[in-house]
């Protein structure tokens, strides 16, 4: 059985909330009368989808225990013993993480009946409501089900009944998630960490032989997920597709392009419009000519006749793994590539991008473009650090691993948009005013996004000035969109940087006005600003007002010699966290990376771009293109890409040792934790720092 992955978050578990009546309140001794499950599942309560039963305990019932719950001997007549029900009750648990209040004494109850009748119980992952209020909930007096569900507002129908308690715990669970989020526990692992982390508790229950309310740290079943082939996440569509494509005319005969596809050994050809005017293209295949060719009704037409429209496309950059998705789901085996200027350059097949595949349970596909609601959304973004560490441990370079996970973050914001806008409907909004775009800034949008991405993101819309309708209009949706990835485990950005404030929304003509303030003015802020600004990516609308931006920003940046020596300035302003005699410096055994050596070689490489005219965003494709402009030494520019690949794949892997052990991941890494060869690599990496501060130069330089 596959595992939930630690990094779900909270909203996203497909759970069963779970509670039983019991003959009495020693775990150890007591047996159940009364089991109840019921599904949550996409961040709600599945009331159609439950599980009760009376259980013969196959002992006398204390009138204690009746007085309390209700069940008395008599109603048991009937009812079958443990062994009859287990079966079915491990059916619709499945793979659910239990949920329950107190649920040490449940999980204990049910171990005790499974090695009674001698059967293997394997103990499913769980969290407990009651350890849970105790982190968000700290001046209740008591943490009871009463006291918990009346501080939250849960009103409980059949209390002392399994399927009430249940019910109640369930409602509870799904009330505490976004305060627990607000307390920054988002994920499983993280809620599994912080019930540990209340030891005192933990450690009382395990003294009295109760199962632990969660898991061990490190047993869960992430490692059935790893094995991955890593070849779709290695190479683009380009790598792999057919180029030029072929095109047949409108007006061609089914017979003739039958014999042209046999005679080119090809399976399918691309269709022009047929009014000529580079319209809808469309696709007819080989089976297409063949079924034509047979039926008497429609072998006289032409290809124009018989091809399918719209052409489904995939972008020349889009990883193989988002094609095999993009086929899968539309059950097709051609797809159409197009270019930067949304053009077709290219065709592949199933035979194309088939050729190695990846595992069936951990293919990302196309899926999160098309998720229908929000917890979906977080359960498929939950994949990424699965697929992130099977990658790592495969050898794939870390830039490599960032540019997929930067891809999916794009792919998860572009559909944050899209049920954006489904919720200004809803809400009688109507849908966008004037055409727009929304731009992913920053690591995501230069390709290096890891596994702790926060919001930088902004929108450009066709027109409407600031506090106009249309600026309305983009602000709610901006704010619809933060929320929704901040729930997905996107947290929002604290500077600020999100597409529902107004530095980060304006129409075209305010966006060219704002690049030319930045620049004119140059003061730290507007620094901070371009620092992230120049590494936008379009993920969703109209993407010529994304590039008519890009295209005005970079063409400005050229002519401001004043701010590129501000934003020199800024670049050389980084010092390496290295000792007087090279050791590693760390504060409470860790090292910010990001901070102490990755941000300074982005931000020479961006310097450095804008100086000399590059407009490619990844930080090694602008090194890259500099030293072909032979610029700069050329061993110095290759160190720096090292370096810069060094430091990635010692933050990803932290991040991923982290999300493990329930730690929020970050840009730190734990020094101790390295080997001798991991930490001399470290210390050289580290080195260019300074090799990076003397590639940019002087500030005053500039010019």
């Amino acid at each position: 059985m596959v595992g939930v992955a630690n990094s779900t978050p909270l909203l996203a578990l497909d759970a069963a909330a779970l509670d039983m009546e019991t003959t009495g309140l020693d775990a150890e001794a007591a047996r159940v009368v009364q089991l109840a499950a019921i599904r949550v599942r996409d961040g709600a309560i599945r009331p159609k989808e439950t599980f009760e039963t009376l259980v013969d305990p196959e002992m006398p019932v204390p009138e204690s225990s009746t007085a309390i719950h209700g069940i008395a001997p008599s109603d048991l007549r009937d009812a079958p013993r443990f062994d009859a029900v287990a079966l079915d009750l491990e059916r619709f648990l499945g793979g659910a993480v239990v949920i329950g209040h107190n649920i040490g004494f449940d999980l204990t109850v049910l171990r005790n009946e499974y090695r009674r009748v001698g059967m293997k119980w394997y103990r499913p992952r769980s969290l407990c409501t009651m350890m849970l209020a105790r982190l968000v909930g700290r001046s209740l007096p008591d943490f009871s089900l009463d006291a918990v569900a009346a501080w939250l507002g849960v009103a409980i129908e059949g209390r002392h009944t399994a399927p009430g308690d249940a019910r109640a715990a369930a409602d509870i669970f799904l009330r505490l998630i976004p305060l627990l989020r607000a307390a920054g526990i988002r994920t499983l692992a993280e809620a599994e960490a912080a019930t540990r982390a209340q030891a005192d508790t933990v450690a009382r229950q395990i003294e009295a032989g109760w199962v632990a309310p969660v898991r061990a740290r490190g047993n869960d079943q992430d490692a059935a997920l790893r094995a991955i082939d890593s070849y779709p996440f290695r190479h683009r569509a380009r790598d792999v597709m057919s180029a030029p494509p072929l095109w047949a005319e409108p007006g061609m005969a089914c017979d003739a392009a039958a014999r042209a596809l046999a005679e080119k050994g090809v399976s399918a050809f691309f269709v022009r419009d047929a009014a000529g005017d580079g319209g809808e293209a469309g696709i007819v295949t080989e089976r297409d000519l063949l079924r034509a060719l047979a039926n008497p009704e429609i072998r006289d037409r032409t290809v124009g006749g018989i091809a399918s429209r719209p052409l489904v496309c995939v972008a020349e950059d889009d990883f193989v793994y988002r094609a095999i998705g993009t086929m899968r789901r539309h059950g097709i085996r051609h797809l159409g590539v197009t270019g930067s200027d949304g053009g077709i350059v290219g065709a592949l097949t199933s035979t194309d991008v088939m050729r190695e595949r990846a595992d069936e349970a951990l293919i990302l596909g196309d899926e999160l473009g098309h998720a229908e609601s929000v917890p979906a959304l977080g359960a498929i973004w939950a994949r990424q650090p699965i697929v992130a560490r099977s990658l790592l441990e495969e050898g794939v370079p870390a830039r490599d691993i960032a540019a997929v996970l930067s891809t999916e973050l794009r792919m998860l914001t572009a559909r944050a948009a899209g049920l954006a806008e489904a919720r200004m409907r809803d809400e009688g909004r109507g849908g966008p005013p004037v055409p727009y775009c929304v731009l992913v800034l920053g690591s995501g949008g230069r390709g290096e996004s890891l596994l702790a991405p926060d919001q930088d993101n902004a929108v450009v819309f066709a027109s409407g000035t600031p506090g106009s309708e249309e600026d309305r209009w983009f602000e709610a949706l901006g704010t619809h969109m933060s929320d929704i990835l901040h729930e997905v485990g996107v947290p929002y950005c604290r500077g600020g940087v999100m597409a529902s404030k107004a530095d980060w929304r304006h129409d075209l003509a305010g966006w060219r006005e704002t690049v030319d303030g930045w620049l004119k003015r140059g003061d730290w802020k507007d620094v901070c600003y371009v620092d992230i600004f120049y590494d936008l990516h379009a993920v969703h609308g109209d993407r010529d007002l994304a590039r008519a931006v890009a295209e005005h920003a970079y063409g400005r940046a050229r002519q401001a010699p004043g701010f590129l020596k501000l934003l020199a300035a800024a670049a050389t302003d980084f010092t390496a966290p290295l000792g007087l005699f090279g050791g590693i410096r760390t504060r409470d055994g860790r090292v910010d990376l990001k901070r102490g050596g990755l941000l300074a070689l982005v931000s020479g490489a961006r310097v450095l771009a804008l100086r000399h005219g590059v407009t490619e965003r990844s930080t090694r494709r602008r090194l890259e293109a500099v030293m072909a402009l032979g610029e700069g030494n050329a061993d110095d520019l290759a160190d720096v890409v090292e370096a810069h690949e060094i430091l990635l794949g010692e933050i990803l892997a932290q991040q991923l040792r982290d999300m493990e052990d329930g730690i929020p991941p970050s840009g730190s890494v734990a020094v101790k934790g390295l080997g001798r060869h991991e930490t001399a690599r470290l210390k050289w990496a580290l080195r260019q720092v300074d090799v990076m501060n003397t590639l940019v130069g002087d500030p005053m330089a500039f010019g």
